[in-house]
C-alpha cells in the first residue's frame, strides 16, 4: 500500500458518546459488507460483556477503503478505567476524531482521553455528535469544546481543528449543523484532507512499536503495531527490544494488516501500516520489534499510575470449591499475571501470603470487569473491599483526587451536595443546563467515592448521572465515614426459610430469599443500625400435634435485594469479603 494513501486514526470519545455506533456507519458505508448481509449492532464489540453493558472495554482496530484510501481506524473505550488502552492507541495513530454529544458537550472522560491526544501531537477532528437530539446545542458544544483545547495547551495547529455534524445511528454527516446530511462521506472527506499520512522511512531500520496484544487458539500471541521504520516480512528473523534494556531473537510466522473486520495475510508491511505479528512468543506491550543487527527500540508515553487496589485471594469459605473450575492459588496467579500482560494500566504484585495478590487498577469499574472476566472463565475466589492508593509525594501522604461530574434535576441537587459533604469533596462549579437539569462538578478523595453511587441512584430516584475520572493526587484529606448501617450476617449453616426470613426482615433489608444455602459468617443482608447483628434465617417453625391449614399462609416476605458486583464491592466493609464463583456472589465476614 502507498504511504501515502494510508491514514490512521484513533476515535475518541467520552463513554456513550458514540464511538462504536459511528464505526458501524463507517464500516457499513465503505462496502465491506455485501447488501443483503445482517449485520448486528455496535459490530466491534465482540465481548459478551461488552454487548451487555453497552460499552467498549478494549480497543478494536479495524480498516476501511475510501476512494483509492486505506482508513485503519481504532475504537477506543471511553470510561477512564480502561484510560490504559487510549494511552497505547494515541501512539499508533497520526490524528483522532473526537466525538462529543450535542446535547451533554465535553464530558470529564472527554477530558482525559482528549489531553492524551494532544499530548503526541494528534491533529484532532471535533466530530459533534447525535444532532437529531430534540435538545441539540451544537453552536454552544463547538464553544466548550474550543474552551477546552485552550485550557488542556493546544498547539495554534490543533485548535484549527475541522468541525463535522453527525447522526452516527442513521449513518450521516454534514458539514453545516443546520442542513441534515445524506451519508458519511463528509466525514471520510474531512479524513482525508485533514490527518496526514504516516511518517517513517521504509528503507530505514525496522521499527514496529507493540501497542495492543491479542490471543489466537492456533497461533498464540500476536502483536498488533504500527511500523514507524523499516519494512516488516513474514518469515524473517528480528529482535524484540524491552523497556528494561533485554533483546530477545524470533522469527514472524505470519504478517496480517487490517481490512475491515478482517485480518488479512500479507507478506511484507512498510513503514506507516499497522500490521499484526505471529510467532513471537515473550513479546508484550510496549516492546518494539527491531532489526537483530542493529536494535532500535523506540520511546512509550509513560502509561497513568492506577489508584485502587484489592486483594484477591484463594476461597477459604464452608462453600469453597463447590462452583468453580479453577480454584488453587496456582491457577490463579497464572491467570492475573496474564492479564497483567495484556494491560498496561493493570498491576499484580505479591504479598506476604502465598495464597492472596494485590491487584491494582484504574477505578472500580476497571476491576470488577476483570473479575466478571475470571469468573465466567470458571474461576472462583475471594476479593477484599478496593482500596484507594495512596503515596507520599514529597514527604507528604497523598491520596487520588477524582472529578465528579453529576447531572440531576434540579430538586435532587440539595440531597446530593448534603451527601457528598461528609466524603470530604469539594465543588468547583454548578452549572444550570435548563429544563430544571443542573451539572455539579465536585473534586473528591477516590475513597470518597467507593459506595456512592447505589446511594446517588436512591437519592436521585434513578434520574440522576454521575461520571468520574482521576483528576490529580493530593494531600491525604483524613478519615471518611464509611456506610452507616451493620450486616446481617448468618448465625448457622444451613438453607434459608420462610419462617427465618419473616423474623430476620424485620432487623434489615435482606439480600436472600428462602430455600437458598448459607454458612455461618455468611453477610444475609443489611442492618437497619450500625453495627452487625448475627441472625438466624435457618430457623423452622417448631412442630406440635396441633394442624392448621392457615397457619403459614400469613407469611409475607419482602423480596430479597439482588446484589449485582459493582454493588457488592461497594457494600463490603474492611472486615468482610466478596466470595465470587462461576454460580454465586456472597458476601461473608472475614474471620468467623
Amino acid at each position: 500500500m502507498d504511504q501515502q494513501k494510508i491514514r490512521n486514526l484513533a476515535i475518541i470519545a467520552h463513554v456513550d458518546h458514540g464511538k462504536t455506533t459511528l464505526v458501524d456507519g463507517m464500516l457499513k458505508q465503505s462496502g465491506i459488507f455485501h447488501e443483503k448481509q445482517v449485520v448486528q449492532e455496535r459490530i466491534l464489540d465482540r465481548n459478551d460483556l461488552e454487548r451487555e453493558r453497552g460499552i467498549t472495554i478494549m480497543a478494536k482496530n479495524t480498516a476501511v477503503f475510501y476512494r483509492g484510501y486505506k482508513l485503519n481506524i481504532v475504537d477506543t473505550p471511553g470510561h477512564a478505567d480502561f484510560g490504559g488502552e487510549v494511552e497505547r492507541i494515541v501512539q499508533m495513530v497520526d490524528g483522532a476524531l473526537l466525538l462529543v454529544d450535542a446535547f451533554e458537550g465535553p464530558m470529564p472522560q472527554t477530558r482525559f482521553v482528549l489531553k492524551k491526544a494532544l499530548a503526541v501531537g494528534l491533529k484532532p477532528i471535533v466530530v459533534i455528535n447525535k444532532m437529531d437530539r430534540p435538545n441539540a446545542r451544537p453552536g454552544a458544544v463547538v464553544d466548550e469544546v474550543l474552551d477546552l483545547f485552550i485550557d488542556l495547551g493546544a498547539t495554534e495547529e490543533q485548535l484549527d481543528f475541522p468541525v463535522v455534524y453527525t447522526v452516527a445511528r442513521q449513518g450521516t454527516a454534514s458539514l453545516d449543523p443546520d442542513q441534515p446530511g445524506k451519508d458519511l462521506q463528509p466525514l471520510f472527506d474531512i479524513i482525508v484532507q485533514h490527518i496526514p499520512a504516516p511518517g517513517g522511512d521504509p528503507e530505514a531500520t525496522l521499527q514496529v512499536g507493540v501497542n495492543l496484544i491479542d490471543y489466537d487458539t492456533y497461533v498464540g500471541r500476536q502483536a498488533i503495531g504500527r511500523v514507524y521504520n523499516g519494512t516488516i516480512r513474514a518469515r524473517q528473523e528480528v529482535a524484540v527490544a524491552r523497556p528494561d534494556g533485554s533483546l530477545v531473537r524470533g522469527h514472524v510466522a505470519a504478517l496480517h494488516v487490517f481490512e475491515g473486520l478482517n485480518k488479512v495475510p500479507v507478506d511484507e508491511a512498510a513503514a506507516g501500516e499497522i500490521v499484526v505479528v505471529s510467532g513471537l512468543e515473550d513479546i508484550n506491550v510496549a516492546n518494539t520489534i527491531t532489526s537483530p543487527e542493529d536494535p532500535r527500540p523506540l520511546d512509550f508515553v509513560r502509561i497513568d499510575e492506577p489508584t485502587v487496589a484489592m486483594t484477591f485471594m484463594v476461597n477459604k469459605s464452608p462453600f469453597a470449591g463447590r462452583e468453580g473450575e479453577y480454584v488453587t492459588s496456582r491457577k490463579l496467579r497464572e491467570r492475573l499475571l496474564r492479564e497483567a500482560e495484556s494491560d498496561v494500566s493493570l498491576r499484580v504484585e505479591e504479598t506476604d501470603s502465598p495464597d492472596a495478590l494485590l491487584v491494582s487498577g484504574r477505578g472500580e469499574l476497571h476491576l470488577a470487569i476483570l473479575i466478571e472476566t475470571m469468573r465466567r472463565e470458571g474461576y472462583e475466589f475471594e476479593v477484599s473491599r478496593p482500596q484507594a492508593i495512596i503515596k507520599e509525594i514529597k514527604g507528604v501522604k497523598c491520596e487520588p483526587v477524582e472529578e465528579l461530574i453529576i447531572e440531576v434535576p434540579e430538586t435532587y441537587m440539595g440531597i446530593v451536595i448534603e451527601r457528598l459533604g461528609p466524603r470530604k469533596s469539594e465543588m468547583v462549579n454548578l452549572e444550570n443546563k435548563g429544563d430544571g437539569q443542573v451539572r455539579l462538578t465536585f473534586h473528591i478523595p477516590t475513597r470518597g467515592l467507593f459506595g456512592f453511587r447505589s446511594e446517588f441512584l436512591t437519592d436521585t430516584k434513578g434520574l440522576g448521572i454521575m461520571h468520574h475520572a482521576f483528576h490529580h493526587y493530593a494531600p491525604y484529606a483524613g478519615e471518611i465515614a464509611t456506610r452507616t448501617r451493620g450486616s446481617l450476617v448468618a448465625f448457622e449453616t444451613g438453607e434459608t426459610t420462610s419462617y427465618g426470613l419473616e423474623n430476620a426482615q424485620e432487623r434489615g433489608e435482606l439480600f436472600v430469599g428462602p430455600g437458598v444455602p448459607v454458612y455461618r459468617g455468611m453477610i444475609v443482608g443489611e442492618h437497619s443500625r450500625p453495627g452487625d447483628l448475627m441472625i438466624n434465617v435457618c430457623k423452622k417453625k417448631q412442630l406440635t400435634n396441633v394442624r392448621s391449614s392457615t397457619a403459614d399462609i400469613a407469611i409475607k416476605l419482602v423480596p430479597p435485594r439482588e446484589m449485582t458486583l459493582e454493588q457488592c464491592l461497594e457494600f463490603i466493609a474492611a472486615d468482610e469479603l466478596l466470595e465470587v464463583t462461576p454460580r454465586s456472589l456472597r458476601m461473608r465476614k472475614r474471620d468467623i
